[in-house]
This record gives structure tokens, sequence and C-alpha cells, in this order.
């Protein structure tokens, strides 16, 4: 458990690594790739020449014998959402951090990215219950409070369950977000939440994973802890058997999660412990811009 002075710490920290990162990366990308998204409609006026045809407003056109556009303006307020994912099997990490830790600095960066372009940032928690929800606001201030809340927040669930994050923010949320969900999605039975927000919202998964998610070290015999059950066994990790059937098991998990967000029509980013999350957003983001 860290204390006060060791929150503030490391919020500062945090807050000066994402201004970096925001500035440096995302000045642009951030914006282009979210921005222009939502269109709302204004009002309808006599067709002019180079209107686009698809904009034709048919009924208001036969009333009155000659064409009609609707004229639409572009939403220039978003409101972004982090499904942050608490749950113990977070804290594991073999590289140099931990799950947890690249989640509270990816959330951090969209959370400064997000206040500095004058949008709206909210916050749902979960573990296997829904632990906590910020609701979406502009702001530092606001910014800085969702860091505090990430590095102190202790999961009372021992779980994970995705479906009640998403249940809970197809619930709250009225108006049309762009959500990025945060876990390791070592879990099952989301798909139905998925496909409800993502008809709705503009849903993006990232999945965080260790090397030593995916492949057991050949070390012999060795006591390992389950992080969310709290059970413990000894595994033979010299055979060779044992250290396939856990490659698969990380395998199935992974497909899953690839299968659910393609078919709900959601994104799906995988991040590495090790790997540099910066460049996997950044790409993405351009990836959108196209």
């Amino acid at each position: 458990m860290l204390t006060t002075e060791e929150i503030l710490k490391k919020v500062r920290q945090l807050e000066i690594k994402s201004k970096k990162i925001t500035t440096d990366l995302f000045t642009g990308e951030y914006h282009s790739a979210f921005k222009g998204k939502g269109m709302s409609f204004k009002e309808v006026r006599e067709y002019a020449a180079g209107d686009d045809i698809r904009f034709i407003d048919w009924n208001v056109s036969a009333r009155f014998g000659h064409p009609f556009s609707k004229v639409f303006e572009e939403e220039r307020e978003l409101t972004v959402m982090l499904l942050i994912d608490i749950s113990n099997s977070g804290l594991f990490g073999t590289v140099h951090a931990t799950k947890r830790d690249i989640i509270t600095e990816i959330a951090a960066v969209i959370s400064f990215s997000a206040v500095n372009n004058a949008d709206k940032v909210g916050v749902i928690f979960y573990s296997d219950v829904v632990e906590a929800y910020i609701p979406p606001k502009k702001g530092k201030q606001h910014a800085l409070y969702i860091v505090r809340q990430l590095l102190s927040l202790e999961p009372k669930g021992k779980g994970t369950a995705v479906s009640k994050a998403l249940r809970y923010f197809n619930n709250s949320t009225r108006q049309k977000s762009i959500a990025f969900v945060l876990s390791d999605f070592i879990d099952a039975n989301y798909e139905d939440a998925l496909r409800i927000a993502g008809k709705k919202h503009d849903v993006i998964g990232i999945k965080l994973y260790d090397k030593m998610d995916m492949k057991l070290p050949d070390a012999g015999l060795m006591q390992v802890q389950d992080a969310e059950s709290g059970k413990t066994k000894w595994v033979d990790t010299s055979n060779n058997f044992v250290r396939y059937s856990y490659e698969q098991e990380f395998f199935r998990v992974t497909d899953y999660s690839t299968r659910v967000f393609k078919k709900a029509g959601c994104d799906l980013l995988h991040i590495r412990t090790d790997e540099d999350y910066v460049k996997v957003l950044q790409k993405f983001f351009i990836s959108r811009n196209r």
C-alpha cells in the first residue's frame, strides 16, 4: 500500500511523463483519430450545387417541390470512458513493470490527452464487481484525481468480470462515448455486453499481457499461486506437456478475446508489459485517421 506522500510523488511523475507523451506524440493523433466521428443534425436548407446527394431530405423536398439538404455539424466535444480492470491478476509482471503499472500509465496518458483536447473523461474501475465510478468531467484537476485513484484504489473483489463493467457502462452512459477497456481479459462470457456497447459506442480494448503469461520457464518444480483465487499448487515446469498446456491456455484466452471484439465490431490492441505501449497506441491512432 502506497503512502499519501508516495502517491502524490507518483501522480507528479505520471503527470510529467504523460505530458511529454501527449505533447510529443498525440498532439494531432488523438485529436484526428476521434474528432469528427460524431455528427449531429443542425438544419435543413435548400440544395446547393456540390451538396452530397446522400444528405437530401426527400420528405421536405417532396413537400416543397424542389430539393433540400440536411446540414450536420461536427460534435466537437467527446466523452472518453476508461473501463479499468484493477483485479489482482494485474499485479503480475516479470520484466520491468506489472500489468497494473502499464494500465495505470496508459490510462493517465489517455486522460491527459482527453483533457488537453477539452474532452470529458470518466472511469469505471472493476474487478469481479464494479469497484468505483468517476463521472466524466473536463479539466486537468479531474485528470489528476483519476490518476490518484488509479494509484490508490485497492480491489474488494477477487476475480475479473468484464461483462459487469460493460453492463454498468451501458446503463450509466447515455451519450455516444469512446470507451477504452483496459484489462488482461483473463475472463469469459462478456460477448453480449460488448456487442451492446459496440452498437452505441466506439469501444477499444487494450489487452495487457506478460511474457510469462504466455510461456512458463523451464525451472523445475515451482509453487505457484493464483492471484485472484489465492489457491496455490506445485507445478513441474520441466515437463514439456505442462509447458505446452500452459501456452495453449494463453492462446485460447487470447483467441477468445480477439474473436469476441471482432464480432462486436470493436478494436482490440495487444500490449506486452515489456513493449513500448506508446508506439502501439500511436500506430493505432494513425491507422484510425486513415
